[in-house]
């Protein structure tokens, strides 16, 4: 029987439109996988989740640039489809800020954590979480607010080149504009421009001193504040690939014990009075050794499912025990098991793992989502070749091989033991 209550549907919001976000297949397969309905609100067109076995129903999402009042309005058109309560899970910063405004709009239809509405925002924009960290005692780069171009180069003379250069509320750029959210500005007159197109990008522009990488150096942390304000389903783990390289998103992480970043993670967590999911960037400083916090995001990571315990339970699962009234198992952490995100590392997913892998895309149980990635990558892969290239690239033909390369990858991976929140079939039969 699962630990879950099986009579309560969750919710999966996401804004944004990437159709390559595997922490929203990670979601689905965790709940899904104990017998939970599933229901994702997202862009289905062209994503590999929607042909997940795990996924009851597909809701359009709300449109891009999306007020408070138009995700309000999609939520409650689901809620009424679904007609009980739900869990609701915001799966990018944007959803999570957006619920957090929302939350007593959204009850009784929905199922939230209990905290301050503005608490979401206040973590998430990068300028607040500068002065967040400061209050709190939490290494954080230093970090300063031009108000003019002249200022802005200025900060970056001050700072020291390179410096790292961020908009403060990255959910609002838009897309395809060329900006993005985080990048590396190596002389004053990048800092000067990028300062006029703040306008354009939504929001503050602000300047910190650059952490150089390396090995060793980037370290995550996901959890759970229940409503106690344990820090439950999670751990912390060093990001041994990005992708794009240095700055990026996790290829390839390790479970792997830290005290300094637990201890930092609960601290800081404690402090704010936060509950729910949430999944903190650290970088290692090589002079000082001290852990400085670089993000906040008040929602699941995309590789939460990395610390998925002995008992099964992570993050998205603690959540609905906990706002079900469900007890949370005491599980045994598995450190050293790894995540890999197959098309950004497939190298990666053929070394062995002696002590456990999650694939982000591939899994024996649910096969489809896998297939139906790499068919898009190849897609994707060939579409920036040929642009590259001026077009002389075979797409069709080209486009197979890769697929198959890829399947041939995810043919090779063995079968993880079964969950003890596996469904029954009687579950089965009773879901979406």
């Amino acid at each position: 029987m699962s630990l879950l209550d099986i009579r309560v549907p969750a919710v999966l919001l996401r804004i944004d439109r990437n159709p390559f976000h595997h922490g929203t297949l990670g979601a689905v397969r965790s709940l899904g996988r104990a017998g939970v309905e599933v229901h994702v609100v997202a862009d289905s067109a062209g994503s590999p989740v929607r042909s997940s076995r795990f996924v009851c129903q597909m809701h359009p999402p709300p449109p891009p640039g999306a007020s408070p009042a138009d995700i309000a309005v999609t939520l409650r058109r689901v809620a009424a489809r679904i007609a009980r309560p739900a869990v609701l899970i915001p799966m990018d910063d944007a959803s999570a800020i957006a619920v957090g405004r929302l939350g007593e709009e959204l009850a009784p239809s929905y199922l939230l954590p209990q905290q301050p509405g503005a608490l979401p925002e206040r973590v998430a924009d990068k300028a607040e979480l500068a002065a967040v960290c400061a209050s709190a005692g939490i290494p954080h780069p230093v970090t300063l607010i031009p108000e003019s171009p002249a200022q802005a180069a200025s900060a970056a003379w001050q700072l020291g080149l390179p410096v790292v250069a961020k908009w403060s509320r990255p959910w609002l750029v838009p897309a395809g504009t060329g900006l993005r959210s985080t990048v590396v500005v190596r002389n004053a007159q990048e800092a000067r421009e990028l300062f006029l197109r703040a306008e354009e990008a939504g929001s503050r522009l602000l300047l910190q001193a650059f952490l150089p990488s390396g090995p060793d150096r980037d370290w995550f942390f996901h959890g759970y504040a229940d409503r106690s304000g344990a820090v439950r389903g999670g751990g912390p783990g060093r990001k041994q690939r990005a992708w794009p390289r240095g700055a990026g998103l996790t290829a390839v992480g390790r479970w792997t014990p830290n005290p300094q970043v637990q201890a930092l993670a609960e601290r800081l967590t404690a402090e704010l009075g936060y509950r729910g999911i949430f999944d903190l960037d650290f970088r290692r400083c090589g002079t000082t050794g001290s852990y400085h916090l670089l993000d906040f995001n008040p929602r699941p990571g995309a590789q939460f499912r990395l610390f998925a315990d002995s008992a099964g339970l992570d993050v998205v699962r603690a959540l609905h025990l906990d706002l079900t009234h469900r007890p949370l198992p005491d599980g045994a952490p598995r450190p050293g098991r790894s995540f890999v995100v197959e098309n950004y590392a497939p190298l990666s997913a053929l070394r062995p793992a002696p002590s456990g892998r999650e694939l982000a895309w591939y899994a024996p149980d649910d096969r489809a989502p896998g297939r139906a990635m790499w068919g898009l990558w190849a897609r994707h892969v060939l579409r920036k070749l040929r642009e590259r290239l001026g077009g002389s690239v075979p797409v069709r033909t080209s486009a197979r091989v890769v697929r198959q390369a890829g399947e041939s990858t995810l043919a090779q991976q063995p079968a993880e033991p079964a969950e003890l929140t596996e469904m029954t079939d009687d579950e089965k039969a009773s879901s979406c």
